[in-house]
């Protein structure tokens, strides 16, 4: 198990550019499974979970040629359907949250798909039950083995049909798009999901042949065709890792510039440190971040403490919750982080506290900061990550302590932040990874 050690308090300074958004590139790459010719995506980020992802189309038969430093062609012309029943395969989907995408290509080219349960972040109960409902309402299914812990899906063939889905689900959304634009006839999805990440994959997918309307909107009608074909398509900037490098800005009273963030896909999150006190400004398609000795957090307009939540796109999303609960542990005023889709994600706060950081942990779901002000520092510590975000939360606060910290179990992050301590150490940070 590897570790991060760092030496906090210094400041940062420069220029970082953001990977290509991992939430996006796991529902592409899933989509590459829809045709039998070459499809060439850009921008990938070289991170553990795609990596991993990547490894298992290639042993599932996918021939994979990396054809640029983060660009990789696939095709999917020779699929072996029978490594598809093997323990192997079913074990390495149960390690990768992103596997359950793998359904909904796979019933809709191959009429067969098998998944286990799959893997992903502690943060609590992540229900499967809008992918296969959709999926199931296209004609396909599902056979559930509880002995073996795995699903068998089949479907003659997929038809479209009307759906109003249970929750806004953002994988689930794109597994039935994928199952949906082979379907015989018009697949009309209502209460969809519609983050950036979702649209990319629309937008792609039209561009192999694919007729999907309503783009970036919460109604999605798809128009099923016969085939698709091949394509090229660039990844976003990762939305996250932008709000990261804010974060870390703000903690550690840097001047940073985060280059071609795609401002336009950002949605909510620039104004939402702003109701943190944190100055930001939109230069081009960059963002800058002045150097800020304090951050006052706002509160509403009758007075009342400022409440943060996550809420389906276009609200805030809940992958920087983590973070923004760190950076108001130094800001002047009281925030409530109210965290409503994971009941784990805010367990990691014990390790804030032990820092010296003044929070209180209502619930599950709710957390209370009362910022210092800078009054006094953090103090480093030794910590584990417990999932990619909360890793990233706690990297930041050690960067902003006084002292020396240690982060256990980095392979989390790992998995969502490509040489993170590489790109961090080139703005000045002190940070050493050990194995």
């Amino acid at each position: 198990m590897a570790s991060f050690v760092i030496e906090g308090g210094h400041k940062l300074q420069g220029e970082i550019v953001p990977q290509g958004a991992k939430n996006e590139v796991l529902q592409v790459l899933c989509a590459t499974l829809l045709t039998d010719e070459e499809v060439t995506i850009s921008n990938i980020p070289n991170i553990l979970d795609v990596n991993n992802l990547i490894q298992l189309l290639r042993d599932m038969g996918v021939k994979v040629a990396k054809t640029g430093r983060h660009t990789f062609s696939f095709q999917a012309d020779s699929v072996n359907l029978a490594y598809l029943e093997s323990d192997e395969f079913l074990g390495r989907c149960s390690k990768l949250r992103g596997s359950v995408m793998l359904v909904g290509p796979l019933i809709s080219r191959f009429g067969k798909a098998m998944i286990s349960k799959p893997g992903g972040d502690k943060i609590g109960r992540r229900r499967l039950d809008t992918h296969f409902l959709g999926i199931q309402k296209l004609g396909a299914s599902f056979d559930y083995d509880a002995v073996k812990g795995r699903f068998c899906i089949t479907a003659d063939k997929l038809k479209g049909t009307y759906m109003l889905l249970d929750e806004a689900s953002v994988t689930g959304t794109a597994n039935i798009i994928m199952a949906a634009v082979l379907a015989e006839g018009v697949t009309t999805i209502y209460n969809a999901a519609c983050e950036p990440y979702v649209q990319q994959l629309c937008r792609m997918l039209n561009r192999m042949g694919a007729k999907i309307s309503g783009i970036a909107s919460n109604l999605l009608t798809i128009e099923g065709v016969k085939s698709l074909k091949g394509c090229t398509h660039t990844v976003l900037p990762d939305m996250i890792e932008v709000g990261s490098f804010i974060g870390m800005a703000a903690m550690t009273a840097s001047e940073i510039t985060i280059k071609n963030v795609s401002y336009e896909n950002l949605g909510i999150i620039p104004d939402s440190f702003r109701r943190l006190g944190i100055h930001l400004e939109q230069r081009g398609d960059d963002i800058y971040i002045p150097a800020q000795e304090h951050y006052q957090i706002d509160s509403f307009l009758d007075g009342s403490i400022m409440t943060i939540a996550d809420a389906p796109w276009p609200g805030l999303t809940p992958d920087l919750l983590s973070v923004m609960l760190v950076v108001a542990t130094q800001a002047k005023g009281s925030v409530l982080i109210h965290q409503k889709m994971f009941e784990s994600r805010l367990f990691f706060v014990d390790k804030l506290i032990d820092m010296g950081a003044q929070i209180i942990l209502c619930d599950p779901h709710r957390a209370v900061v009362i910022g210092h002000d800078r009054n006094f520092c953090l103090r480093g510590g030794n910590m584990t990550s417990p999932d990619i975000r909360a890793g990233i939360a706690l990297l930041i606060a050690a960067l902003g302590a006084k002292g020396i910290s240690h982060i256990h179990n980095i392979e989390q992050i790992d998995r969502g932040y490509q040489h993170i301590e590489q790109r961090l150490s080139a703005l000045g940070a002190r940070i050493t990874r050990i194995e």
